[in-house]
C-alpha cells in the first residue's frame, strides 16, 4: 500500500469514529423524543381528543436533531468512502 493510501486509511477511520460520536448523543435523544410523542399520541387517542399537529418545541427539537444525525452518518459514509479508496488504490 502506497503511502497516502495509508493516510487515506487513517483519515477515514478516524472520521468514522468522529461521526458515530457526533451521532450517538443526537441518536439517542431523537429516539427518547419520539417515544415521548408516540406517548402523547396514545394517551391522546385514549382520551378521544383530536391531536394537533401544528409545530411544538418537541417537534423542532426532532428536526434539528435529525439533521445531526445526518450529518454524523455522512461524516462516517465519508471515512468509508476513504478507506474504500485506500483499499482499492495501487
Amino acid at each position: 500500500m502506497t503511502p497516502v493510501g495509508w493516510v487515506l486509511l487513517i483519515a477515514g477511520l478516524g472520521l468514522i469514529v468522529f461521526g458515530y460520536l457526533r451521532t450517538r448523543a443526537p441518536y439517542a435523544r431523537l429516539q427518547a423524543l419520539r417515544e415521548q410523542d408516540r406517548n402523547v399520541a396514545r394517551y391522546e387517542a385514549w382520551r378521544g381528543g383530536v391531536r394537533d399537529d401544528s409545530k411544538t418545541g418537541a417537534s423542532v427539537a426532532m428536526e434539528i436533531l435529525q439533521r445531526q444525525v445526518r450529518v454524523g452518518a455522512g461524516i462516517g459514509l465519508i471515512g468509508i468512502a476513504a478507506i474504500a479508496t485506500a483499499l482499492f488504490m495501487r
